[in-house]
């Protein structure tokens, strides 16, 4: 009588090997970075990577870094902040959809801390380790079944974030759209999840910042928003 069961890992969305999953990731963290001279310089060699991955995502990230390639570097740095900086409804940082700056995203942020210093991480003071270029990296090149885990765990904020550059028009969604494939499919209760933070907003939100359309498909026939 087996007295252990091995707990097998999710299987993602878009069937792929483990090598291309990382890719995503690693290639994902790098085009979510702020678009300075040295993310641009390396295009080239990113597009090079991408070609190796299945049709199901390559598409997604070629298309952002022919945006990154044909777009003016000044224009690009505006379009970053205008999207990441200055709409609470695409934060980078996965905490920040359920607790704001509230004092219980700490205790949320240490979960990241946590699972980084487990697997011999450090994360220095430049950014916090809920922000999802840092997550994709470490899940990329240091703990792919830690990352990954962290990832699941957070799919309905993903899922949102994607939803909300989609919304807005932005060609980040495609980057959210890869990850996402790389990641198991939504649950009945991720999407009620994501009802409930697109409902909400952001904690302690700011007054006149627009709402983003919910897709209708996101919801099975019958299936309550709320």
């Amino acid at each position: 009588m087996a007295l252990l069961n091995l707990r097998r890992r999710p299987t993602p969305a878009v069937p792929m090997p483990e090598r291309d999953r990382q890719l995503v990731w690693r290639l994902s963290a790098l085009l979510l970075d702020y678009p300075a001279a040295e993310l641009l310089a390396m295009l080239d060699q990113l597009s090079s990577a991408a070609e190796e991955l299945p049709e199901s995502v390559r598409g997604h990230l070629l298309g952002v870094i022919t945006h990154l390639r044909e777009t003016d570097p000044i224009t690009l740095a505006q379009q970053y902040v205008e999207t990441f900086d200055l709409r609470r409804r695409a934060s980078l940082h996965l905490t920040f959809y359920a607790y704001g700056d509230t004092r219980k995203r700490g205790m949320a942020l240490l979960r990241f801390k946590h699972a980084y210093r487990h697997a011999g991480a450090e994360l220095d003071d430049s950014e916090l380790p809920d922000h999802l270029p840092v997550l994709l990296e470490f899940a990329a090149t240091v703990d792919p079944v830690g990352g990954e885990r962290l990832l699941g765990e957070h799919l309905p904020v993903v899922e949102l974030l994607r939803l909300s550059l989609s919304d807005s028009g932005s060609p980040y969604a495609a980057i959210l759209a890869a990850v996402v494939a790389t990641l198991p499919p939504l649950t009945t209760a991720d999407r009620r999840r994501i009802a409930e933070l697109a409902a909400a907003g952001p904690p302690e939100e700011e007054v006149g910042l627009e709402p983003f359309a919910m897709d209708p498909s996101m919801f099975p026939a019958g299936e309550s928003r709320r």
